[in-house]
């Protein structure tokens, strides 16, 4: 597989990374089983799929631990991303961005995937009780003493809200530029697909000029656009989609055009080829330093997934997805 690099650091990892989170965490509880989702692992690695996205609050824990038995193995293999920053209760998630959580959570991240350093460690939220150089501080100290290569920000999604357009990520963007007088952000992850790109109008350029690697989340859409799911077919309580604005039965009939259009440009690479590669190698058109790492737990999807890095979409193409009809919302 195709290899791009994240940050001045130019840390190599494959051009479709492994979402994880699917595995133990937001989606359908009654369809995660361990012994599939280490398949799925094994085979990402196999197709050059080196990155691996998971987090401490996934579980919680439980994604860290199965990823660790796939790293007791295979660790040179793998590119290891990792958060911290989120505490995951019963009914409420919390952020702790405190210096000394910070340390604790690296080193019982470490013992959970089995592994003595980090490849890229994230912090998931800046906590707004605690100013964000003193907790990308503690994260730089880990660096220094050689449990995390780089460090990385996730930025909170442009979706919370419902406006569209520019703006969106204005917090973060400040978060940002006051963590790089701390220490280098080698990476910053957020939702990016065809259906929400709005880190095209500020995040993403910001990136590319500082030479930050990009990893885009959620490339394909919560898996809308994939093409698989039906309307009305309903999802699990304990699914995040169950909630979603996106995914009442109403909006995601209205958002069948969009999936059409993907299937339309499918056609034209191949009788075989899915919408869903069609939207992955969108995201990875977007730019160099763009690596997607969209969520699966089958082999089957995984395998799919990495078969975008391949597909070469034409201007044609990009010209036809970028008129596709905008996502739509149960607020709209």
């Amino acid at each position: 597989m195709e290899r791009r690099t994240i940050g001045a650091a130019a840390l190599a990892v494959g051009a479709v990374g492994l979402g994880c989170m699917p595995m133990s965490w937001a989606y359908s509880g009654s369809r995660q089983r361990g012994d599939e989702s280490l398949r799925a692992v094994h085979r990402a690695l196999d197709l050059g799929s080196t990155l691996l996205d998971t987090a401490d609050m996934y579980g919680p824990f439980t994604n860290e631990l199965l990823l660790g038995r796939v790293l007791k193995e295979r660790r040179p293999d793998a590119f290891v991303s990792t958060k911290v920053g989120l505490l995951a209760g019963e009914q409420h998630i919390v952020a702790n961005g405190r210096p000394g959580y910070v340390k604790r959570a690296c080193d019982a991240s470490l013992r959970r995937l089995q592994t003595d350093v980090i490849d890229l460690y994230q912090l998931h939220r800046a906590d707004p009780e605690v100013p964000v150089e003193e907790t990308w501080g503690a994260m730089a100290e880990l660096v220094q003493a050689g449990k995390v290569r780089a460090l990385g920000m996730c930025a909170v999604g442009a979706r919370g809200g419902r406006r569209s357009g520019a703006g969106l990520h204005d917090s973060t963007l400040r978060q940002l530029r006051r963590m790089q007088q701390v220490f280098p952000v080698s990476a910053v992850q957020a939702e990016l697909s065809v259906w929400s790109p709005e880190a095209l109008e500020a995040l993403l350029p910001w990136c590319e000029a500082r030479g930050i690697g990009f990893l885009a989340a959620m490339p394909l859409g919560n898996g809308f656009l994939t093409g698989t799911l039906t309307p009305g077919e309903g999802f699990e309580p304990d699914d995040v989609r169950a909630r979603h604005p996106r995914f009442t039965a109403e909006m995601m009939a209205a958002n069948q055009p969009i999936v059409v259009g993907l299937r339309r440009i499918a056609r034209r690479h191949g009788e075989h080829v899915p919408p869903a590669q069609v939207a992955l190698a969108w995201v990875l058109a977007q730019g160099r330093h763009v690596v997607p790492a969209p969520g699966a737990k089958r082999e089957r999807w995984v395998a799919e997934n990495a078969g975008a890095a391949e597909l070469r979409l034409t201007a044609e193409d990009l010209a036809e997805i970028g008129a596709l009809p905008g996502a739509r919302g149960s607020w709209d």
